[in-house]
């Protein structure tokens, strides 16, 4: 009874909503990420997006837009610094990513007066989602709905095989910055959902779940969507039921559905090879 209450109130409804967004989104772009193996990088900018908040917060601006402008650029300068062949791609994420969590602590300890909702973009809570952030994410949703709709082909050349994708003559170092820069569009749009702390979660646990009973790209963006999505619902009843914050929340359901569909597998395989040696 109270559940069905709770879902009276539009801070929940707004939840929700921001949820299925997310999961869309989300279920997209981390399916490029984990095939294309940028886990780290993402991870990198994720935590690099902290410089964007503590500038934003110091400047009395929208701390998501700049946390927006912060982490595109500092994709692109991984993205940049990655193809040098002076510098090593891990070694350009380190660069990024404390240079943007020092540049966040600085600004954050130097923005006047107190900021209360700080931690809510290390943590996230999803329940203090506005219609603002459900447009910015139904927006970045659309879009990449559409961009990976018409561009799929050479979106899988360079996920699989970017050598064969430049002897095909496709712009590969142009769809790359793109889609880093999607990458780091959609970091920001979940950090009031799951924080910074925890947002690379949402893009990957998703995706690995879904690789568990398909290798097709196209099944494992649907899978995902579906299971982030029921990630999201379970995470904020959880939060509800136990008080907690529900960016953990979210991402402790996502991780036992992994856990749970890990060990059905392997108990699944198991007894198929019982029944085939005759055991």
């Amino acid at each position: 009874m109270e559940l069905i209450e709770l879902l009276q109130y539009t801070f929940f409804q707004h939840a929700l909503l921001g949820s299925l967004f997310a999961s869309i989104a989300c279920g997209i772009i981390g399916t490029y990420i984990v095939t294309r193996r940028l886990v780290f990088i993402s991870g990198g900018i994720t935590h690099a997006s902290f410089g964007g908040i503590g500038i934003g917060l110091y400047a009395g601006v929208s701390p998501i837009l700049s946390a927006a402008v912060f982490s595109v650029l500092s994709a692109f300068g991984v993205e940049w610094l990655s193809k040098r062949s002076d510098m090593r791609e891990d070694s350009a994420i380190a660069v990024f990513w404390t240079f943007g969590m020092a540049v966040g602590i600085i600004f954050s300890f130097l923005a006047p007066g107190f900021t209360p909702d700080l931690s809510s973009y290390l943590f996230g809570n999803i329940l203090t989602i506005t219609q603002s952030d459900i447009w910015m994410l139904a927006i970045l949703s659309g879009v990449l709905t559409l961009f990976f709709s018409i561009f799929l082909r050479p979106i899988l050349a360079i996920a699989f095989d970017r050598e064969f994708a430049r002897s095909q003559r496709m712009p590969v170092a142009a769809f790359e910055y793109m889609l880093m820069m999607f990458i780091a569009l959609t970091i920001v749009s979940c950090l009031r959902m799951v924080g910074i702390v925890l947002a690379i979660s949402l893009l990957t646990l998703p995706q690995m779940t879904a690789n568990l009973f398909t290798h097709n790209f196209k099944r494992i963006i649907w899978l995902s969507i579906l299971l982030g999505y029921a990630s999201c619902i379970g995470g904020l009843f959880l939060s509800y039921s136990l008080q907690v914050p529900s960016g953990a929340s979210i991402i402790f359901v996502s991780i036992l559905i992994y856990t749970g569909a890990k060990t059905g597998k392997i108990l699944l395989c198991r007894q198929r090879k019982k029944s085939a040696t005759g055991i």
